[in-house]
């Protein structure tokens, strides 16, 4: 047994300077551990959520999709989120700093910049139409409930226009049969969709037709970039209190629109559209691929903000719990959201007499038409489109506070010097007005296009590769010198085994990991010659040879000043097959 003297030492900490270890005094800690677990679940619970998820369920065997998605979860989703935020928590370093344990991979670190760019432009528009609508629902009556407005066309049938006696402005051609109109009208396009296309948009025919920049839109672009730096202006210690309320109010709105639309006629076989599980689905690889792609689209795997958030934390902190905590309560929001918005469309097909799937849509679609056009059927539709839209802002800022904190960390942590420290608020002014710019061809009248092909193809299978290339490094390159794949995979270890890539040290938290920061809080990394040499020498020494054994435990509290960096010695052949 190892004395409590040594327990600073085993920590990654020299003795006597465990308090100062635990806390980053240079770069700040958050204020209190449910601020990084608010964050993190702000950050990992998204607009994908809400507009994704429900649609890929109902698209992919309804509640057969819950059984991959969920092995998902539990082999891949949960070990590489602990890896990351281990990784993180460990160096103290955002996604490029971490990466000197071993240079040549710094490339991941880059990679996960530009996916978090890419996202983040594009982001911030979906937010800034999402305050768009939610300015345009301060009024009486929704702007796209009926189709007497200018921009609508003569193929706009409103679900509202045939059913409105009390004002005398149907139209005299209009059948008195609503559903009659509605089966027949091929041609059919809804006052809510009319309002996406020909207003908000005014939506060119081409990707390459970008025509004039939408000016409403650039005035909300501007709105939520100011309320994201406002939010950040402090880096964690002034978003870490914002969490407080943006990462919490979500679920109070997603409850309210759970309890009313349970209610409305037509909900439950809205519901069961969403749950009724087709078995036959699950042998189609196709519906695999969409749950790996939605864990790590929604967990935020490999975008580099889970490293970021948890270098913040103190050192000592139990990653391994919040990691548990934070991906079970992302996916369980996402099935949670999928009630909220199947009992709405449920409801809404019962009222048009059409099918589910007639109304379902994913994306876009789901958050501007479908479900905006579903609370016009509503009482006081304006103060449920009210909180809908205000939901939809508070998810889109809880993920992009994280994006923009991690492209101001990893640049800040790579410049390193202390005048940089200073002026980090100036850092984020700049990323945040960068980000800005990037995002007004967004906002014209192809912007459309284009946000849809980032959201495709940003993150996507770059995510899968990025992870791939994090798994290999951690635990082959500077995992292969500290022993750190778990022992129940080691009898797999030669060759690559793909079980290694999914199952991290889940039963270590990074206080207990080998290895001691150097001065920057680094774990020290050997060099790529020493791995080769290391294990050249481990297939080919004799028994017994090799290098001489570490010293006991008891007396590696008495080590030369500067040798707590060094990494610890090879196992001898003799020692590791006893082992």
């Amino acid at each position: 047994m190892v004395g409590k003297g040594a327990k600073g030492m085993l920590n990654g900490a020299v003795p006597s300077e465990a308090t100062k270890r635990d806390q980053n005094l240079k770069r700040g800690n958050w204020g209190n551990q449910i601020e990084f677990v608010l964050t993190s679940v702000g950050y990992a619970v998204g607009l994908g959520n809400v507009w994704r998820f429900p649609y890929l369920c109902y698209r992919n065997g309804g509640g057969a999709f819950m059984f991959p998605y969920f092995i998902m979860l539990i082999f891949c989703g949960i070990p590489l989120f602990f890896m990351e935020l281990s990784f993180g928590q460990f160096a103290s370093q955002g996604c490029l700093g971490v990466w000197r344990i071993s240079p040549m991979f710094k490339g991941v670190g880059y990679g996960m910049m530009v996916v978090s760019t890419y996202i983040g432009i594009y982001y911030n528009v979906v937010i800034c139409i999402a305050f768009y609508y939610f300015f345009s629902s301060m009024t009486h009556v929704l702007p796209w409930a009926y189709c007497n407005n200018p921009w609508n066309t003569r193929d706009c049938a409103g679900v509202l226009d045939a059913s409105n006696l009390t004002n005398g402005s149907r139209p005299a051609t209009l059948p008195s049969n609503l559903s009659h109109l509605l089966n027949h009208s091929l041609q059919r396009t809804s006052p809510s969709e009319e309002y996406w296309r020909l207003y908000v948009l005014k939506l060119s025919d081409d990707i390459g037709n970008f025509g004039e920049v939408r000016l409403p839109l650039l005035g909300c672009l501007g709105v939520s970039w100011v309320v994201v730096f406002l939010c950040l202006i402090r880096g964690v210690k002034s978003s870490g209190k914002v969490v407080y309320f943006t990462a919490t109010f979500p679920y109070v709105v997603l409850t309210i629109l759970f309890v009313r639309g349970v209610t409305l006629e037509g909900a439950f076989t809205g519901i069961m559209y969403y749950l009724t599980p087709q078995w036959d689905k699950i042998l189609e690889a196709k519906v695999w691929g969409d749950a790996a792609s939605q864990i790590f689209y929604s967990l935020g795997c490999a975008w580099g903000g889970l490293i970021t958030m948890a270098s913040y934390n103190k050192f000592h902190n139990n990653c391994y719990r919040d990691s548990v905590i934070i991906s079970i309560t992302n996916c369980a929001t996402s099935v949670y959201a999928g009630f909220v918005i199947f009992s709405i469309l449920g409801f809404m097909a019962s009222h048009l007499g059409v099918d589910v799937s007639r109304v379902a849509d994913h994306g876009p679609g789901l958050a501007f038409v479908a479900y905006p056009e579903a609370l016009t059927l509503l009482p006081i539709s304006p103060l449920w489109s009210l909180l809908f839209f205000f939901m939809l802002i508070l998810l889109g800022l809880g993920t992009q506070f994280c994006l923009l904190e991690t492209l101001v960390t990893a640049i800040v942590d790579e410049v390193g010097n202390e005048w940089i420290l200073r002026k980090k608020t100036y850092v984020t002014l700049g990323v945040a007005v960068a980000g800005f710019l990037l995002g007004i061809p967004l906002t014209s009248q192809a912007g459309i296009y284009w946000l849809l092909l980032m959201d495709n193809y940003a993150a996507s299978f770059s995510l899968v590769v990025i992870s791939c290339i994090m798994c290999v490094a951690i635990m082959y390159i500077y995992g292969e010198h500290l022993s750190l794949r778990p022992p129940v995979t080691r009898p797999l270890a030669r060759p690559l085994c793909p079980v290694d890539l999914l199952t991290p040290p889940l039963s270590r938290a990074p206080e207990l990991l080998p290895g001691h920061p150097d001065d920057a809080g680094l774990p020290t990394a050997p060099l790529l010659s020493d791995l080769l040499a290391l294990r050249l020498s481990r297939h080919h020494l004799p028994p017994g040879s090799g290098p001489p054994p570490p010293p006991p435990e008891s007396s590696s509290l008495r080590v030369a000043p500067g040798a707590e960096c060094a990494p610890p010695p090879a196992p001898t052949a003799r020692g590791s097959a006893e082992a």
